[in-house]
C-alpha cells in the first residue's frame, strides 16, 4: 500500500491528522499535509481509508 498527498489540493484541514496520526501529520507553516509513512503496514489500511475519506479537499491517496 502506498499513501500519497496531492499538496495542490490540501488546505490543512488536518482530519487526517486525527483519524491517522502515525502516517499524518500537519506542517503548520506551510497549513498542509506530511505524510510520515508512505508505505504503512497493511493492518493500518481501514484507518488510512477514513482517513482518506475524511479529507474534504480529496487531497489523499491510497494505491496498492
Amino acid at each position: 500500500m502506498k499513501v500519497t498527498a496531492h499538496l495542490t489540493k490540501c488546505r490543512g484541514y488536518g482530519s487526517c491528522m486525527l483519524e491517522a496520526p502515525t502516517v499524518f501529520d500537519l506542517d503548520e507553516d506551510e497549513n498542509r499535509v506530511v505524510v510520515l509513512d508512505e508505505e504503512p503496514a497493511e493492518e493500518l489500511r481501514g484507518t488510512i481509508e477514513r482517513a482518506v475519506r475524511s479529507c474534504p479537499a480529496r487531497a489523499l491517496q491510497v494505491t496498492g
